[in-house]
């Protein structure tokens, strides 16, 4: 069984309540047709019934009637929603008024649901823009305990077998910080550590990257992973994370007794944290196409639940993973908060 097979599986095992905000998009559509039909979320589509039950015949779909779906502009919770809304951002100037009229917006109303505990997850993005998926959730269901930014991670699929877990390797940022500050470093390389064991269900070895190992380089972009991995080190003592080192040196056995004697991460790292936006788009997109790679993501991490945010180009069998992937994020955050 590939690994994400494994995810679609464990997925299916503890079903989790995902909602599409886009529920009259296409693609979307017939992805939730096809979750519904093997049984991997239950899904909650956003949108106008009498539009979603004509595509539903356009398109020949037929598990859409085991989906719950949600009219915004009409549904019997829509006055509950409209004054969590209210009550969560009345300090910052929102009124009953406003909180009405965003109610019936599908990424507020989406974010509103898991906030009030009707969903456990959201995927979108096949219509919208990252701007407008990120800024409910971070109005309204905000960042997990601890954890003071979010990151977009990839999951790497190379075919080094020799690296990772059997080639599988996680990036993080990659998709949304561009220039994170010590803190959200070390908050970033935590997220990233927590969707390498809750996704990929392996236990983390995180290298902090630089261009420099262990002092070979004197600079303050260099001092910043270095504060940032002590930091990180206090946050989850636990953790085997180590840096700054070269990308050689967390990955080649033979490259780190040479530069990072006695590391119990150098040259055995499956997670990946780059110090900025730049560097990590830049090397994902390096590997996936010069290494021949598949890239899973952005899986947006440090959410108090899962948001994840699609390509407007992606295709079915994106939205299809994803859901299973948030899925397991849901599944992963819930066993945290039981060990709390």
């Amino acid at each position: 069984m590939d690994l994400m097979q494994e995810i679609i599986a464990r997925a299916k095992a503890n079903k989790q309540r995902i909602v599409l905000p886009e529920g009259t998009e296409e693609r979307t559509l017939k992805a939730a047709d096809r979750l519904l039909a093997d049984k991997v979320a239950d899904i909650v589509l956003i949108g106008n019934p009498v539009e979603i039950s004509k595509l539903t015949a356009k398109f020949n779909l037929n598990h859409i009637g085991e989906a719950t779906i949600v009219d915004p502009q009409n549904h019997e919770k829509k006055a509950v929603y409209a004054d969590l809304l209210f009550q969560l951002r009345q300090k910052k100037g929102m009124t009953p008024e406003k909180a009405a009229v965003l109610v019936e917006d599908p990424l507020f109303l989406a974010c509103l649901m898991i906030k009030a505990g009707d969903a456990d997850g959201e995927i979108a993005g096949a219509q919208n823009t990252t701007g407008n998926v990120l800024r409910p959730a971070l109005q309204i269901i905000k960042t997990a305990p601890g954890i003071n930014c979010v990151s977009g991670a990839f999951i790497m699929f190379t075919k080094k077998k020799e690296y990772g877990k059997e080639g599988i390797l996680v990036f993080a940022d990659c998709a949304v910080m561009p220039n994170p500050t010590v803190p959200e470093l070390a908050s970033i390389a935590l997220a990233t550590a927590d969707t390498a064991r809750n996704i990929v269900g392996l236990e983390p070895r995180v290298a902090m990257l630089s261009f420099s190992t262990k002092g070979s380089a004197s600079h303050e972009m260099v001092d910043k992973v270095v504060e940032a991995t002590r930091l990180a080190k206090e946050m989850a003592p636990d953790l085997k994370i180590d840096g700054e080192l070269q990308a050689d040196a967390a990955l080649v056995e033979k490259v780190a007794s040479l530069k990072a004697p006695g590391s119990d991460v150098a040259g055995k790292a499956n997670v990946l944290v780059f110090p900025t936006l730049e560097v990590g788009n830049i090397a994902y997109k390096l590997v996936q196409r010069l290494g021949d790679a598949e890239a899973v993501g952005p899986i947006l991490q440090g959410m108090a639940a899962p948001v994840n945010d699609l390509s407007r180009g992606c295709s079915v069998d994106d939205i299809y993973k994803m859901v299973a992937i948030a899925s397991n994020q849901s599944i992963g955050l819930k066993a945290a908060k039981q060990k709390q």
